[in-house]
């Protein structure tokens, strides 16, 4: 039996309106802070819905958020903030790694994809992108990473990689190189926290690859 068709109506995300394919959806949405859609059996339903207020179309169960209810200690994620994510292939061994603007979901930076590296340096050196585009932009704000480990090299300025050096990966050494020389020789008053992926879901720049 055919897969019957659905049309998807996106009221706020990067671009707004009705959608027939699910991924063209997906990419107004992902990663949009507060994005709001739902998806409608028929174009005549969705096109009528796209000129009709969103909170008409569901009900409290469907907005209810899907995580735990974060604890005072964590709060709520800072909206002016970047957060960074990496991706690596387990099969290939390939990884790349971006920042994105939390507030709009905007992209600000994508890097890859690198043979053979490592999540962890992935994570590592998203975050020292995101701090040197900041301070080229004279900006404070912060910077948010589900990666303890990537935070923790960052504070000792070294990614204390097991990584072994091929011919392969030798631009991500180099890359690692230029990172621990940056935060050697600069200062920086941006804060790194912690995204808390338990409460808040899943980090916005995540490549949804999971």
């Amino acid at each position: 039996m055919a897969k019957k068709q659905k049309y998807y109506v996106v009221w706020q995300g990067r671009q707004t309106g009705v959608f027939t394919d699910w991924k063209e959806c997906e990419a107004q949405i992902k990663g949009f802070p507060e994005a709001r859609y739902k998806s409608f059996d028929s174009l005549k339903e969705a096109e009528a819905a796209i000129h009709r207020n969103y909170w008409e179309f569901v009900s409290k169960k469907e907005t209810a958020p899907a995580t735990n209810e974060a604890p005072a200690s964590v709060g709520q994620p800072i909206k002016d903030s970047i957060a960074v994510d990496a991706a690596w292939n387990t099969a290939s061994g390939d990884m790349e790694y971006q920042g994105v603007y939390l507030r709009t979901g905007e992209r600000i930076f994508l890097q890859g994809p690198f043979a053979d590296a490592t999540n962890n340096i992935g994570e590592f050196l998203a975050i020292v992108h995101g701090l040197a585009y900041l301070q080229k932009h004279q900006s404070d704000l912060p910077i948010y990473s589900d990666s303890r480990t990537a935070i923790s090299w960052v504070k000792k300025k070294h990614a204390n990689t097991k990584l072994v050096l091929t011919p392969r990966n030798k631009p991500v050494f180099e890359m690692l190189q230029r990172a621990e020389r940056w935060l050697a020789d600069n200062t920086f008053s941006n804060k790194i926290l912690k995204w808390e992926t338990e409460y808040w879901g899943e980090n916005p720049a995540d490549f949804g690859r999971k």
